[in-house]
C-alpha cells in the first residue's frame, strides 16, 4: 500500500468529521500538553537552580555544626559552635583544599544613615570569602587582612542598601549605623537579585573579627567554606575534613560536611520526582485519549465495512488493510500530539510571561523575571513520537478487526 495515499486518506477522514476528530484527539491533546507544561517548568526550575549554585561558587564544600541534629540523642556533650581554631586546623591539616573562609551571620538587622534605614543581612567574612563565593564588586574593595587584624569598623553593602541609604551620593567613605556600631562603607556589591540564600542585594559584609569581637562577643563561626584542589576529588576531601573534625572533637555528633554538588543533586532529584508524579497524572489523559481513538477507529471500521470489502475484492491484502488503519490511527494521535505540543508550549510560556509580574521571581544571573521556562527540542520530538505510538497501540485491535473482515460479507453489509 502507498504510504502517501494512506496518509491522504487519513487526513480526508479527519476533515470529513472535524468535530468527531477533535473530540477523539482531545485526550491526547490534553495529555501531551500537560506533559509539555510540566517538563518546561521543571526543566526551567532545574536550570535556574543549577545557575544559582554556580553563581554562588562552584565545587564548594560547606562545614557547619548543628547541636540539634538527628544525632543529638547519641550524646549529652555540646559545644557552642565552631571557632576560628577549627578553621586554622582544617587549613593546616587538610592537604586537599586550596582555599578556605569562615562566615558568621548575626541575623537580620537594620542599617541607618540619618533618617533613612533598611533591613540588612550582616555577614562576618574573611578576605578569601569574596573569591570562594564568586562575589562581584561594583565599586571599592572587599574585606582585607588588615581589617581582620584590627577588627576594623568597615563594611561592604549590597545594591539595595546603597540605593536606600545613598540615593543621591557616593557611599564610599561614608558612615552608616548598625546597632551601636558606626561602620565606614569601603565597597559596594554588584546588583545580584534574590537567590536560594535570600536577597543578596540586602547583604552587608564586614570583617569576621569585627562581627565576633564587636557584635557577637564570641570567637564563633557559623559555617566554613572550602575549595578542593581537584573538583573530581571532592568526596575524598570531604572525608578528610570529616576525619579532622572527628579527631579534634572525639567523634562529637552534630557536624555536617557537605558539598554544593550533593545539595544540587538532592534538589534536582526532588524536582525529577515531582516531574515524574505530574507526568504519571498526565499519562492518564493519554490513556483516556488512546481508548477514545480505539473506540472511534472501531466505529470507523463499521462505517467503512463496504469500502473494506471493495478493496479486498480488488486485490487488497490483509496487511494492506491493517497498515491503512494503523496509519490512520497514528495520524489521528500524531496530529493530536502536535496540537498538544503547540498548546502546551504556548501555555508554559504564557505562565512564564504572567509570572514576570510576581515579585521575587527574578533570575539573579540574567535579570529575567518570572518562572524560568525551558523546553528541550528532544522532549517535543519524544512527545510527538509517543503520541503516535499511542495511536498505533490502541489502533491495533480495530486494524486487525478490519483486516479480518470477509470480503463477501463486507460487500453485503448495509
Amino acid at each position: 500500500m502507498n504510504l502517501l495515499y494512506a496518509l491522504q486518506t487519513a487526513f480526508d477522514n479527519l476533515r470529513a468529521n472535524k468535530l468527531r476528530s477533535l473530540l477523539t484527539m482531545l485526550g491526547v491533546i490534553i495529555g501531551v500538553g500537560a506533559v509539555i507544561v510540566m517538563v518546561a517548568i521543571v526543566q526551567g526550575a532545574s536550570a535556574r537552580v543549577t545557575n544559582e549554585f554556580e553563581s554562588m561558587g562552584s565545587g564548594l564544600i560547606i562545614i557547619f555544626y548543628d547541636a540539634d541534629s538527628k544525632d543529638k540523642k547519641a550524646t549529652t556533650r555540646r559545644i557552642d559552635g565552631m571557632t576560628m581554631e577549627d578553621v586554622r586546623t582544617i587549613e593546616d591539616e587538610c592537604t586537599q583544599i586550596v582555599g578556605i573562609s569562615a562566615e558568621l551571620q548575626a541575623g537580620a538587622g537594620t542599617a541607618r544613615r540619618g533618617d533613612r534605614e533598611i533591613a540588612v543581612t550582616p555577614n562576618g567574612v574573611q578576605p578569601a570569602y569574596e573569591k570562594l563565593r564568586n562575589l562581584k564588586l561594583a565599586r571599592g574593595r572587599f574585606v582585607s587582612e588588615t581589617d581582620m587584624n584590627e577588627w576594623a569598623k568597615v563594611c561592604i553593602i549590597g545594591d539595595k542598601v546603597r540605593a536606600a541609604l545613598f540615593p543621591d551620593s557616593d557611599p564610599l567613605g561614608q558612615i552608616i549605623q548598625y546597632g551601636s556600631l558606626n561602620l565606614m562603607v569601603v565597597g559596594v556589591m554588584e546588583k545580584k537579585g534574590r537567590s536560594l540564600e535570600g536577597d543578596a542585594d540586602k547583604a552587608m559584609y564586614m570583617p569576621l573579627s569585627t562581627m565576633q569581637k564587636r557584635i557577637v562577643g564570641k570567637d564563633l563561626v557559623g559555617a566554613i567554606w572550602a575549595v578542593p584542589k581537584d573538583p573530581k576529588q571532592i568526596n575524598p576531601t570531604m572525608e578528610q575534613i570529616w576525619r579532622i573534625l572527628m579527631r579534634r572533637y572525639n567523634n562529637l555528633p552534630g557536624f555536617h560536611v557537605d558539598s554544593q554538588e550533593s545539595i544540587l543533586n538532592s534538589i534536582n532529584t526532588i524536582l525529577s520526582v515531582f516531574g515524574l508524579v505530574l507526568g504519571s497524572i498526565a499519562s492518564l489523559a493519554l490513556l483516556v485519549g488512546g481508548i477514545g481513538i480505539m473506540n472511534i477507529m472501531l466505529v470507523s471500521v463499521t462505517e467503512r465495512t463496504r469500502e473494506i470489502g471493495v478493496r479486498k475484492a480488488l486485490g487488497a491484502k490483509r496487511k494492506d488493510i491493517l497498515i491503512q488503519f494503523l496509519i490512520e490511527s497514528a495520524t489521528v494521535s500524531g496530529t493530536g500530539g502536535i496540537i498538544g505540543i503547540i498548546c502546551g508550549a504556548s501555555f508554559a510560556y504564557f505562565i512564564g510571561f504572567v509570572t514576570q509580574f510576581v515579585p521575587g521571581l527574578e533570575n539573579p544571573q540574567t535579570g529575567a523575571k518570572g518562572l524560568a521556562i525551558y523546553l528541550p527540542v528532544g522532549v517535543s520530538i519524544g512527545a510527538f513520537c509517543f503520541s503516535a505510538f499511542i495511536g498505533i497501540f490502541f489502533g491495533i485491535w480495530p486494524a486487525v478487526r478490519a483486516a479480518r473482515l470477509d470480503p463477501i460479507q463486507a460487500l453485503r453489509h448495509e
